[in-house]
């Protein structure tokens, strides 16, 4: 998620998890423009799975690049790409630890993950 600029602590609107995927064989840039104080953008290229954190209201303008320039392909609300769940954005291979009640309390917890299953 966007670690460098993160969204205004003072926003209204609900904070969501967005997942876009570049589908096509041309680099695209992905910006959200409407968020008050707020600029993201980021280049996407073909295949690559953006992850990223926006308000519930915001749009995300996909932009395709074209020889020497680039045309406004897309808008798209990002509540169409909130991911439901944030461990459905991650692969396979990451192990998730569900934390409960109990883990709060000790954060240490949160440190024992289980042992990865050896596939054969």
């Amino acid at each position: 998620m966007s670690i460098f600029d993160p969204l205004p602590a003072d926003l209204h609107d609900k904070k969501i998890v967005c997942s876009y995927v570049n589908a096509t064989s041309k680099i695209q840039i992905a910006r959200i423009t409407d968020v008050p104080l707020w600029y993201f953008e980021r280049v996407v290229f073909p295949g690559q799975n953006l992850i990223f954190e926006a308000i519930s209201s915001a749009h995300v303008e996909i932009h395709t690049g074209m020889m020497a320039s680039s045309i406004l392909s897309d808008t798209i609300p990002c509540v169409q790409l909130q991911v439901e769940e944030a461990s459905c954005a991650l692969p396979d291979w990451v192990p998730i630890k569900h934390i409960d009640d109990d883990s709060l309390h000790d954060p240490s917890e949160l440190l024992n993950l289980p042992e990865p299953e050896v596939v054969s």
